[in-house]
């Protein structure tokens, strides 16, 4: 036999303190009733009380109190085998971490509401599987695939926009990096969320995505920013300026939604822009929720069962058994001759 709570062990304590509370109550009213009066009087006064019956009572709270503490430690005895099959999809989550993502057009700035809603996304993932990548001028996996969400979390917290030095925005090498990633062995329940404002892209990002479906994956891209455009505050000997380029103009980032929504076109995915009110991430678990999940592995487990459900019973039955048990005796009236 083992227990589930071996701690509440420590409540059996109360056990013998209830019972010298009771015994000193009981002392204290025969006391009481001494000092009321002479002996023969207290007799027959309390000729219909039953101190049998009082110390039944007073056992069955106690012996109440007993069953309780033992279904409190949750007793199990005997086991059985339980199968536990995880599902879900496979999804990888390329996060931009170019100069252009610390624009301040979605507060505090995109990069840092990106990863606040990244990681509600992956707090409501049940089974999937999630890796995230991280893409400037170049990609590179920051978190394998994993079911360990809280390790993905962790991964998460130092993408930043120092992660990566060559600067630019390579979407072809992110989309491959992932497809790479996700490996060849099945065609399906694959998901690749795009996260970025698409700007100043480098290569052919159409075609990888081209490439990628062909694979299997499946790409939701999510557009940061506004077309209008938007500085970008960077801090120079502590101060706040403005990114300028070579020729020492001041930059303005603007959202390429057209690339977006083309390479979520060919990949059979969806394309969202973010707002003031959050960055689409809600959209795409919605998305990826109504797809077809595979089979990410199952596993035995050795339960043990809980026999908690007996000394609960018994003490139940003490409690409601005190309750229903009075503590005066049957005795006759002397003038009719009824039992009361």
């Amino acid at each position: 036999m083992r227990f589930g709570d071996p701690q509440a062990f420590w409540l059996l304590l109360l056990v013998p303190l209830l019972t010298l509370f009771l015994l000193r109550s009981f002392r204290s009213r025969r006391r009481a009733l001494s000092a009321f009066g002479s002996p023969q009087l207290i007799r027959k006064l309390t000729s219909a009380t039953s101190r049998v019956r009082q110390g039944i009572k007073s056992g069955l709270v106690v012996s109440g109190v007993l069953f309780l503490v033992l279904a409190l430690v949750r007793p199990q005895l005997g086991t059985q085998l339980e199968l536990v099959r995880r599902r879900g999809v496979d999804i990888f989550i390329a996060l931009d971490t170019s100069r252009s993502m610390l624009a301040e057009d979605i507060l505090p700035s995109r990069l840092t509401r990106a990863r606040y809603e990244i990681s509600d996304l992956i707090d409501r993932l049940e089974g999937d599987r999630v890796g995230i990548v991280a893409f400037a001028g170049r990609s590179f996996v920051v978190c394998p695939l994993t079911l360990d969400y809280g390790a993905a979390k962790l991964f998460l917290e130092t993408v930043d926009t120092d992660l990566i030095s060559a600067q630019g925005t390579a979407l072809e090498e992110a989309i491959r990096t992932a497809a790479e990633a996700f490996g060849s062995e099945e065609r399906k329940y694959k998901v690749l969320v795009l996260i970025t404002d698409g700007e100043g892209h480098t290569g052919d990002p159409i075609e990888a995505a081209e490439e990628a479906a062909e694979s299997g994956v499946r790409i939701y891209t999510v557009g940061l920013g506004t077309p209008e455009g938007e500085l970008i505050p960077i801090l120079v000997d502590g101060r706040t300026e403005f990114l300028k380029d070579r020729e020492g103009n001041i930059v303005k980032t603007r959202l390429d939604e057209a690339t977006l929504q083309e390479v979520a076109r060919v990949s059979d995915g969806a394309y969202y822009r973010a707002s003031f009110g959050g960055v689409g991430l809600e959209q795409v678990y919605d998305a990826i929720a109504g797809l077809e999940e595979k089979d990410l592995g199952s596993r035995q487990y050795t339960q043990y069962i809980h026999r908690f459900q007996w000394p609960l019973a018994f003490a139940l039955l003490c409690f409601v058994c005190e309750a229903l048990l009075s503590d005066r005796r049957r005795t006759a009236d002397s003038w009719t001759g009824r039992f009361q």
